[in-house]
C-alpha cells in the first residue's frame, strides 16, 4: 500500500514540476499568440489526435466560453470533409506531444492552403510541426507523471494549462468581464450567480413592509408578520427611509420595556443608516453584504435614497444564487 501512495504523490509532484517548468519558459511567443488570437476575425480551429485530441476541446470550450468562437476539428475527418467548416480567416491551433503525429502534419497543408496562420503547442520544438508553425509554444516536459513513461500524463496536463494561460491572456487583453462571462453561460448556478439581479427577486409595491416614525408596537408588529419579511422599514414624513426594525428588534423591546411596551413608537427601537443596495446590483452581491452583516434582507433604494423594494435572503436561496 505504501508504494501505491508513494506512486501517487510523486505523480502529482512531478506534475507540479511540469507546471513550474513551464512558467519558467514563458516568453514572447505566449504574446504572439494571444495577439494572433485577438486579431482572428473567424473562428479558432483546435485539432489533435488521441489525448491531446481531448485537451483541444477542452482549450476550444474554454475560448468559447469567453467570447471566442471555436471549434474542435478531428485531424483526421478534416480529410474526409470536415474542412468545409474551415474559412480562410480562421486561426488554427495545434496539438502534439512529439510535433510528429501523422495526422496532424498531414492536416498542415490543408490548412497552409486556406491561409490560415497556424499555432502549435507542441512537446517539441524540433519537430516538423513546431518549423511549420507561424508560433511555437513549448509544452515539454521532463518525464511523464506515473512509473511507465508512456502514459501522456505531466505532457497534457502542460498543454492544458497553457491553453488555460491563453485564455487568461484573451481575458485581459479583451478586457472581459464577469457581466461578459455571464453572457455566455445563462444556465446553471453560474448565470443565476452572475444575471439574477436584485430587481429580479425584490418584494416591491404594497409587499414593502413600511411604517412611520411614530408608529405604535402594535402596528408594528402588525407590519412585520403581515409582511411576512422579518422587519419593516421606518419613514420620516416625507417618505425617506430613516430605519429599519426587525422581529429580533421586537423581541429586545419586550425584554427592555416590558409594561411599558405599549407606549413606544418605531423610533424608539429602530436601527438608524440601515444597509441598503440599488435594484441593478446582482443578487450575489445582496447576499454577501447580508452574510457580512449578519441580517437577512436588505433595503433597495434609488440613486434619491427612496425605497424600491426589500430582498430577503429567503429570495435569493430559492431562487438558486447561492
Amino acid at each position: 500500500m505504501n508504494s501505491v501512495l508513494e506512486a501517487i504523490k510523486r505523480a502529482v509532484d512531478i506534475e507540479a514540476e511540469s507546471i513550474k517548468g513551464l512558467s519558467n519558459r514563458i516568453d514572447e511567443s505566449f504574446i504572439e499568440a494571444v495577439e494572433l488570437l485577438d486579431s482572428c476575425r473567424g473562428r479558432v480551429i483546435f485539432s489533435g489526435i488521441g489525448k491531446s485530441g481531448l485537451v483541444a476541446k477542452k482549450i476550444s470550450s474554454t475560448f468559447s466560453s469567453i467570447g471566442i468562437p471555436s471549434m474542435f476539428v478531428h485531424p483526421s475527418e478534416a480529410a474526409h470533409g470536415d474542412l468545409g467548416m474551415i474559412r480562410s480567416d480562421d486561426v488554427a491551433v495545434l496539438l502534439s506531444n512529439s510535433g510528429a503525429t501523422a495526422e496532424v502534419l498531414f492536416l498542415l497543408p490543408m490548412l497552409k492552403r486556406f491561409g490560415l496562420k497556424i499555432i502549435s503547442i507542441v512537446g517539441n520544438i524540433h519537430s516538423e510541426l513546431a518549423r511549420r508553425s507561424d508560433v511555437v509554444l513549448d509544452a515539454s516536459v521532463e518525464s511523464e507523471a506515473t512509473p511507465i513513461s508512456l502514459v501522456p500524463t505531466s505532457s497534457t496536463t502542460v498543454a492544458l494549462v497553457i491553453g488555460d494561460a491563453l485564455a487568461a491572456g484573451l481575458i485581459v487583453k479583451r478586457n472581459f468581464k464577469e457581466e461578459d462571462f455571464a453572457f455566455f453561460h445563462p444556465g446553471g448556478a453560474i448565470g443565476k450567480k452572475l444575471l439574477v439581479r436584485v430587481e429580479d427577486l425584490m418584494h416591491s409595491g404594497d409587499e414593502v413592509p413600511m411604517v412611520g416614525l411614530d408608529e405604535s408596537f402594535e402596528r408594528l408588529v402588525y407590519e412585520i408578520s403581515s409582511k411576512r419579511l422579518g422587519m419593516t422599514t421606518v419613514v420620516d414624513d416625507g417618505g425617506n427611509l430613516v430605519g429599519v426594525i426587525t422581529d429580533g428588534d421586537l423581541r429586545r423591546a419586550i425584554e427592555r420595556y416590558k409594561s411599558k411596551l405599549f407606549d413606544i413608537k418605531a423610533k424608539d427601537i429602530m436601527s438608524r443608516n440601515p444597509k441598503t443596495i440599488d435594484r441593478f446590483s446582482l443578487a450575489a452581491k445582496a447576499a454577501n453584504i447580508m452574510e457580512g452583516y449578519s441580517i437577512t434582507s436588505l433595503v433597495v433604494v434609488n440613486v434619491n435614497g427612496r425605497i424600491e423594494g426589500v430582498i430577503h435572503m429567503h429570495d435569493i436561496l430559492k431562487a438558486g444564487v447561492l
